[in-house]
């Protein structure tokens, strides 16, 4: 790698992958922080609703802000806001106040992503995108097996405060590397932006309804990835009791489970990060479209360890290939002037379906069985990814496959 072509790619990644971290690291601290206070886990279910609920509430009115703000900034100041958010936390008794905090923290996030999302996009050049989203995949996936081992550790030494103290820290660095990046936009701070108004939101869902419509093919494409998250979250709700009450692992087995699913991922993203010559965004879209639900079918269809370790390492290893080809194929087809509000319209839609199916796979599995349930969902997943390939495979659509440095993003 070109150490001046990478140096400022390289910071980014050094920041998402601290971030990344603690958020793991924060979160299961926090779920011990309300098991505890509260006995329930009712009440700790409610903090896994509230992401998308606040995913979904933001994305209403989120593009709109993001699109006309300097990303980096945005991205710093919400770093710290978030740090400052988690440090409270442990001080807090009432566990409304606690749910309103974290709400708050969620749409930070969901805010963050966005416009990261963009700031990736003008920071790294084309044809370096399939390289970076693929090392961005690895990061994120060493940060989903290191920590809750290092939540683990900190446990030992400290207190589930102590562990949120130090994601606080973790955001702070974060914020602190991003603050070395370059300004890229140099224009609109929040004082000077536009402010915020019900008619704008309105014009700016009728800008991205009218690229939508004159890009259908684009749209197409995206949605299905979001359509292939919104299984993935219906199907990982059902996760730990299919493997705890269907196949009767122990926790601990359960656990060496989820390493292994996290072995596949970083498997994948190694292979995508090094052989990006040879993989084409098709490939990678294709494979990890059929071959991610086959993943989930072995595991709903698992009788012994072996198989169901198997179903998860291919799901996993599968699911790097297609995060690394959407994303790089989104990034390359849809203008950064509307990529907040883009995104944000689709994310609206996306957050319906994935509290709705993940609430209707929870009735179904308690009616019938969470064998069945998980199989059937499975196999709806599998006819996704199986519609998904001839689309992809679309010869006369290839060229937006195919985007050089050189050249301006293609649409049709």
């Amino acid at each position: 790698m070109d150490f001046k072509t990478w140096k400022h790619p390289a910071l980014l990644l050094t920041s998402v992958g601290i971030s990344n971290l603690g958020a793991w690291v924060y979160f299961i601290a926090l779920n011990l922080i309300v098991l505890d206070r509260t006995n329930s886990v009712f009440a700790v279910s409610v903090l896994y609703m509230l992401v998308p609920i606040a995913a979904l509430l933001t994305s209403f009115w989120s593009g709109s802000l993001i699109d006309r703000v300097d990303k980096r900034n945005m991205m710093v100041l919400l770093d710290v806001a978030r740090a400052v958010l988690i440090a409270i936390l442990p001080f807090i008794d009432s566990l409304f106040v606690l749910y309103a905090l974290v709400f708050l923290i969620n749409m930070g996030i969901s805010l963050f992503e966005s416009a990261s999302l963009i700031y990736m996009t003008k920071l790294v050049s084309h044809n370096n995108r399939q390289r970076f989203n693929a090392l961005k995949n690895f990061i994120q996936s060493c940060g989903f097996i290191l920590g809750p081992t290092i939540a683990g550790l900190l446990f030992l030494i400290g207190s589930p405060a102590f562990a949120i103290y130090m994601n606080a820290g973790a955001l702070a660095l974060s914020a602190l590397i991003l603050f070395f990046l370059p300004d890229l936009e140099k224009r609109t701070t929040f004082a000077e932006a536009e402010r915020l108004s019900l008619r704008m939101i309105a014009d700016d869902w009728k800008e991205t309804l009218r690229f939508t419509h004159k890009h259908r093919y684009i749209t197409l494409v995206y949605g299905l990835f979001c359509v292939m998250t919104i299984f993935m979250s219906g199907l990982d709700s059902l996760e730990a009791s299919f493997a705890t009450r269907v196949l009767a692992f122990s926790e601990s087995t359960y656990g060496f489970l989820v390493s292994i699913a996290g072995v596949g991922i970083i498997a994948g993203s190694v292979i995508n990060a090094t052989c990006t010559k040879w993989l084409s965004l098709r490939f990678l879209i294709g494979f990890g479209a059929v071959t991610t639900p086959i993943g989930y079918l072995l595991f709903a269809t698992a009788d012994s360890f072996f198989v169901a370790a198997v179903g998860f390492f291919l799901l996993t290893f599968a699911l790097s290939f297609a995060n690394t080809g959407f994303l790089s194929f989104y990034q390359n087809n849809v203008p950064v002037s509307i990529m907040g509000r883009f995104s944000g319209v689709l994310n609206v839609a996306e957050s319906v379906f994935v509290i709705g199916l993940t609430l209707s796979i929870g009735m179904l599995a308690e009616v019938f069985s969470i064998r069945s349930t998980y199989i059937v969902f499975s196999l709806g997943f599998l006819l996704i990814g199986l519609i998904t390939l001839p689309i992809v495979l679309n010869r006369t659509k290839r060229t937006l496959y195919t985007l050089t440095v050189e050249e301006e993003p293609k649409v049709s």
